[in-house]
């Protein structure tokens, strides 16, 4: 029995074998690192593929499907020049990583997994 996208998803957090994909706000979150996870998720071959696509917006698009919502992060800025300077870089290496949530998916409890439904 193929797994739904919510246990695929739950198995590649757990897992060791992946960079690009981990739990964040002590469980609650799956931040995912868009640049490697097209390397090292989507660009993989046919046989060792975890979903069936090569698209980011795809996965994305299943998120949303699964009831996740986009965690938007805000990031307090420096008056000085430098400050602000070196906090923009971090802010752009920032902006790579999405964060999602899910009230049913959560590292603490493994038991609501199933409530994750599709829309």
């Amino acid at each position: 029995l193929p797994l739904c996208f919510p246990q695929k998803l739950w198995k590649m957090l757990e897992s060791d074998q992946f960079r690009s994909i981990w739990w964040s706000e002590g469980g609650k979150c799956v931040a995912i690192n868009k640049d490697l996870f097209k390397v090292e998720v989507l660009g993989r071959g046919v046989h060792q593929q975890v979903f069936n696509t090569r698209h980011i917006k795809s996965v994305i698009r299943q998120l949303n499907l699964y009831g996740f919502t986009k965690v938007q992060r805000d990031i307090q800025r420096s008056a000085s020049l430098p400050e602000f300077l070196s906090e923009e870089a971090a802010a752009s290496a920032h902006s790579q990583i999405l964060y999602y949530y899910n009230p049913s998916f959560n590292r603490a409890h493994p038991w609501l997994l199933g409530m994750c439904k599709r829309r």
